[in-house]
């Protein structure tokens, strides 16, 4: 028996589902995370209780029937199960318990555990920073998780660790009267296998580049103006790859930048510059010479073998003289991100890459579990290998985390992703002082985020906690057809 699904009982699994039938519409979201969260290769499909009859040859099939103080599970995955829970105690059961029940009849059904427990979120730590603001110890923290959502031991302590951390580096931001920036640039050498983000290869739009970077402006200009009473406390300039953009285009954009906000206050100006196929010298000293104050030198891996597989057109040899070239320029604050299993890569694997980068001694390590995304190339990749090919494990998480030990570093933010690899998370290591602090902000949702550029999402934070969002559409050519749509959109979110 495999619990991972690709083979039960002698039995390929091939494109059947596992579909789950429930009465209750509101759980549908928490359901599907839950059942992917144990079966991570397989379709999950979630219906209402009376759908019965969409049950096809070779599915899987879970129905889950909710009362205010009794729940019944018929799993028949690997083999019927039927499950009782009574609450008799309880006037109302509350949804989380409710939850916390499907994850432990999961876990006797599998024989498995998930080390952040029937959390399916992708912000755990917001969890424990709000129990901090509330003056909760340590102690308690750390068992209210454990008993309340089944989180591993290890798992709440990092949490309450990072939230400690954030709450610390935070200190300082104008969460009321404050904003941060983050611009898109939706451009990139290649795509890789892993990604879903809003990217174009370079080499078809470059004839379209202009275009983009003046629709970009006119965002630019209103943002400028609607937000000139507030603080700006960071800029992130992401994407895609914003260093496909050839220096004379990133130094537009970085002077329309500095022309138009007021940099007095901010703490940090990020650009990701991401693949070493897309760092110069030239594009470097632009970026310096415009204050930016935090890059980021991507590798992912520091095999040259597994870099082909994800489609990066670049070597780890690159990827050394990017980033030693990023130090002769000046900068200081360099991040490096890596990727936990990616295709065909074991622990020796792991070790190799933590160990060369050891050696070039960045300024903040961001270690990544790698997620299947539906609309990335990895979903197909799968189905040809099979999901045995992809390792994330305990130990590999370790070899990382010792790793960012050996450079002195402590984790400082932290998110999880759908569909995550061995049901790990993202974690950010950072020397002291050199923390993304928009990394932060993006996680835990305390400060209004303005973003602009082609497949965007700005988010209002308002004084009582309440978050509202505006996306920008993702096509660039859209984007570029209807920038006035996307200003008018900033424009209703930014009225009070």
């Amino acid at each position: 028996m495999d619990f991972y699904g690709i083979t039960i009982a002698g039995k390929r699994l091939g494109s059947a589902m596992i579909k789950i039938y429930t009465n209750r519409e509101n759980y549908q979201y928490d359901l599907h995370a839950l059942f992917k969260a144990f079966y991570p290769e397989q379709e999950v499909r979630v219906y209402g209780e009376d759908a019965q009859a969409v049950l096809g040859d070779g599915d899987r099939r879970a129905a889950i029937h909710f009362e205010d103080r009794r729940i019944e599970a018929v799993l028949d995955i690997e083999g019927e199960k039927h499950y009782t829970n009574v609450y008799k105690d309880d006037t109302c059961v509350t949804k989380k318990r409710l939850k916390l029940s499907v994850y432990e009849d999961l876990c006797d059904y599998t024989g498995r555990t998930l080390p952040w427990g029937n959390l399916t979120g992708i912000r755990p730590t917001k969890l424990a920073m709000g129990m901090l603001s509330e003056n909760a110890g340590d102690d308690d923290i750390i068992a209210w998780m454990k008993t309340e959502h089944a989180v591993s031991d290890e798992k709440a302590r990092l949490s309450l660790d990072i939230a400690k951390r954030e709450k610390r580096i935070l200190d300082n931001i104008h969460y009321a009267d404050g904003y941060s920036l983050y611009i898109g640039i939706p451009f990139c050498p290649t795509t890789c296998l892993y990604c879903s983000f809003t990217s174009y290869p370079i080499v078809q739009w470059s004839a379209r580049v202009d275009d983009y970077l003046e629709a970009l402006f006119r965002e630019i200009d209103f943002v400028a103006e609607a937000y000139q009473d507030r603080i700006l406390d960071t800029v992130y300039i992401g994407g895609g790859t914003p260093t496909t953009l050839e220096a004379d285009a990133l130094d537009r954009l970085l002077s329309k930048i500095r022309k138009k906000f007021d940099f007095r206050h901010v703490a940090e100006f990020t650009v990701e510059a991401g693949r070493a196929d897309s760092i110069t010298g030239d594009k470097l000293e632009t970026l310096k010479k415009h204050g930016v104050t935090r890059i980021s030198v991507n590798p992912q891996t520091m095999r040259d073998e597994t870099l082909k597989t994800i489609g990066r057109q670049h070597t780890v040899e690159q990827v050394r003289q990017a980033f030693f070239l990023a130090r002769e320029v000046g900068f200081d604050n360099i991040n490096m991100d890596i990727i936990l299993g990616l295709p065909g890569e074991l622990e020796t694997d792991v070790q190799y890459t933590i160990d060369e980068i050891v050696k070039l001694n960045p300024d903040s390590l961001t270690v990544h579990s790698l997620a299947v995304k539906r609309a990335s190339r990895l979903s197909q990749w799968i189905e040809e290998n099979g999901i045995t090919s992809l390792k994330n494990t305990d130990s590999t998480m370790e070899i990382a985390r010792l790793g960012a030990d050996r450079l002195g570093m402590k984790p400082y933010y932290l998110y999880r992703q759908k569909n995550m690899s061995g049901n790990f998370e993202n974690v950010g290591y950072a020397k002291e002082g050199k923390y993304g602090i928009y990394n932060i902000l993006i996680m835990e949702e305390v400060q209004t985020i303005v973003a602009l550029g082609a497949g965007s999402i700005t988010k209002r934070v308002y004084p009582d906690g309440r978050i509202e969002r505006c996306e920008n559409v993702k096509d660039v050519t859209q984007y570029i057809a209807r920038i006035e749509e996307m200003i008018e959109r900033k424009r209703v979110l930014s009225e009070d």
